[in-house]
């Protein structure tokens, strides 16, 4: 099943074209990343999934019910985590957590167990200080629990690592990743490697048009290798092999180790032959996959 459905939306701010007739779906269970620049139409789409905005055209499903402008019935399958969640600082953790459970109506025993539960889940079971002394880091993993309250099919995170140190990503990454079988998530990102860590899916979001969409697995496989690793045994067979190497293939190269730039699907087979005609026998032979990085650029480009 596809918890989202976005078929052909648009939305456009005066003469400017934020989303350009853009479809999607995400399924269930999935961490799909959705990647683009600064700009790119990120945050105006998950608006339009929350109902926050009017599309000017298109359709979106959550669950398989209709989204609708101001009508928030969708959003109850929703949990949301903004780029920069606010608090009431003078709380804490448990009584902020107790505050939204009761906006949703939830239950005061079901309030308790999952406060705990939450607090559990992003590593803040024992902080006991008020919100307004949190690192940055920390009110980002408060914020994940906060979204996940009611138990949401659908979490949507718009760009939660984007102001974190290291030490902050890897928390906020971490917990994600915990997520993954609970809940499906959304990561709207322009951190590449975020999306390569977490991620199963991912589409790339450019001047208002998805431009790249799948698994990480399809997605690489439709590319082919971008380079090949060889190492030798001895330098001399390295030396031997690097003088027959057209200067355009050698990307790097070490005393017994070589990395060769795939530029057309006719370099790996005269690689291959060139080591059989030569007989050089290399004790590694590796394909360099592409990288989500090398993946969005060229789709940008």
């Amino acid at each position: 099943m596809d918890v989202l459905r976005i078929d052909h939306l648009t939305k456009s701010f005066g003469p400017t074209k934020a989303i350009d007739d853009i479809s999607l779906t995400v399924p269930e269970g999935s961490v799909y990343g959705f990647i683009g620049e600064n700009g790119a139409g990120k945050t105006t789409t998950m608006k339009l999934v929350l109902g926050l905005l009017k599309p000017d055209s298109g359709h979106i499903h959550i669950c398989d019910e209709p989204v609708r402008f101001g009508i928030a019935r969708t959003n109850r399958f929703v949990g949301y985590l903004p780029d920069v969640p606010e608090f009431y600082n003078y709380m804490r953790a448990k009584e902020y957590l107790r505050f939204c459970g009761e906006v949703v109506g939830l239950r005061p025993k079901t309030i308790a167990s999952r406060t705990k539960e939450l607090l559990e889940l992003v590593g803040m079971e024992d902080v006991h200080k008020r919100i307004g002394a949190y690192s940055r880091g920390m009110k980002q993993r408060l914020g994940v629990a906060q979204a996940l309250i009611n138990h949401p099919r659908l979490l949507i995170c718009d760009e939660p690592t984007s102001a974190l140190d290291p030490v902050g990503r890897k928390e906020v990454l971490d917990i994600l990743t915990r997520i993954r079988g609970h809940a499906t998530v959304i990561f709207s990102t322009h951190i590449l490697s975020d999306v390569e860590r977490v991620c199963d899916r991912a589409a790339v979001l450019h001047k208002g048009h998805i431009v790249l969409d799948g698994t990480l697995a399809e997605l690489k496989s439709r590319h082919g290798p971008i380079g090949l690793q060889i190492e030798f045994t001895d330098a001399d067979d390295m030396a031997r092999f690097y003088s027959l190497m057209p200067p355009g293939l050698v990307a790097a190269y070490s005393t017994t180790e070589l990395t060769l730039r795939i530029t057309d699907p006719g370099d790996e087979m005269w690689i291959m032959r060139t080591l059989v005609d030569y007989n050089l026998r290399p004790l590694r032979f590796e394909e360099l996959a592409p990288s989500v990085e090398s993946l969005f650029l060229e789709a940008v480009s």
